[in-house]
């Protein structure tokens, strides 16, 4: 496994800053691997406290997630303290804990942006309300679409925009529109007000004013998994 950096680079750390009284570090960079495998983290405790479990190891949670006990440990360690010796972790409070790291302890209004297929069906998608993340309003700039009817409300218009998003105190955006006209909507939803951008469109937003932006291109996750299959065949598949 590859060992972390130490050294702070641009864009391989996040800051955190947690509260004062929470007990964790703040402020401190985190380097975004671990970061990442936060999620994971809490995923796998979540199901572990639903079927009644109420402590895990690092041992055990490096396991399940093809980690080692160490990694799990120094993971966790940059964000503070919080294993009981001769116990392990408790769940009922690591599980919270790593929510308010997150942020997932609130909910968040999103803002829908593009009504096409893609954006039809990431409006049905239930995952998002159970993870705290309310697609509070939906927009279009085709007239054909501004008007009709979905789940979480009428499509608006794109000029509706800066009124709805700053009267519904909307923070996060998904953007689901075409290559073409990703760049201009993604300025139009940083000047809406918009603080944070999850874009499907299948290409990279220049960076924004006050805006973080997370980029989703489905066919790149589909081309990495061939390439590992093709540099790697799972043994079923490899040539005697």
């Amino acid at each position: 496994m590859a060992k972390e950096s130490e050294s702070p680079t641009s864009g391989d750390y996040f800051d955190h800053s947690a509260s004062k009284d929470s007990g964790e570090k703040s402020p401190l960079q985190v380097p975004k691997p671990a970061a990442q495998r936060i999620s994971l983290y809490l995923r796998y405790l979540e199901a572990q406290a639903a079927q009644g479990k109420s402590t895990i190891s690092s041992k055990e949670l490096g396991n399940a997630l093809g980690l080692t006990a160490a990694q799990v440990r120094k993971d966790l360690g940059h964000f503070g303290q919080f294993g009981h010796p001769g116990v392990g972790y408790i769940l009922t409070d690591l599980i919270p804990r790593i929510r308010k790291i997150i942020g997932t302890d609130r909910v968040w209004r999103v803002a829908l942006v593009g009504m096409g297929n893609l954006g039809s069906a990431l409006s049905r998608y239930k995952g998002f309300a159970s993870r705290g993340f309310q697609i509070t309003a939906l927009f279009d700039q085709d007239p054909e679409v501004v008007g009709k009817e979905f789940a979480q409300g009428t499509v608006h218009s794109m000029d509706e925009l800066e009124e709805i998003v700053q009267r519904e105190n909307i923070e996060l955006g998904i953007l689901a529109v075409p290559i073409e006209a990703a760049q201009e909507v993604a300025e139009r939803m940083s000047r809406a007000g918009i603080h944070g951008i999850l874009n499907f469109a299948p290409k990279v937003l220049p960076e924004l004013p006050a805006v973080r932006s997370v980029s989703v291109d489905l066919t790149i996750q589909l081309e990495q998994l061939a390439l590992s299959i093709s540099m790697d065949p799972p043994e079923g598949n490899k040539e005697s």
